[in-house]
């Protein structure tokens, strides 16, 4: 479970309470008015799951890719298409 610091602490305490909260959790709460507004992570967890994200979305492309799910054309095609899907929108 996330540790969570209230906005008073960061507001007494500063970044120290960040710190203090990432010491046993990857990610920590920040609550206002006894409600989670912010969600705060080191860089390093920030970067994995950025890796994770792009990781997953790769997966999906081959998965297209593999399925026959593309569409292979010209810009001018592209543009044409794009234009006809905006159009029925």
């Amino acid at each position: 479970m996330m540790q969570p610091i209230s906005a008073n602490d960061l507001k007494t305490k500063g970044v120290g309470a960040i710190d203090q909260a990432l010491l046993s959790d990857p990610e920590a709460s920040v609550t206002v008015r006894g409600e989670v507004k912010y969600v705060v992570m080191s860089k390093d967890h920030y970067d994995y799951l950025r890796e994770c994200e792009l990781e997953a979305a790769l997966a999906e492309s081959k998965a297209d890719l593999d399925a026959g799910r593309f569409v292979k054309e010209t810009v001018a095609q592209h543009m044409r298409r794009i234009a006809k899907i905006n159009k029925a929108a």
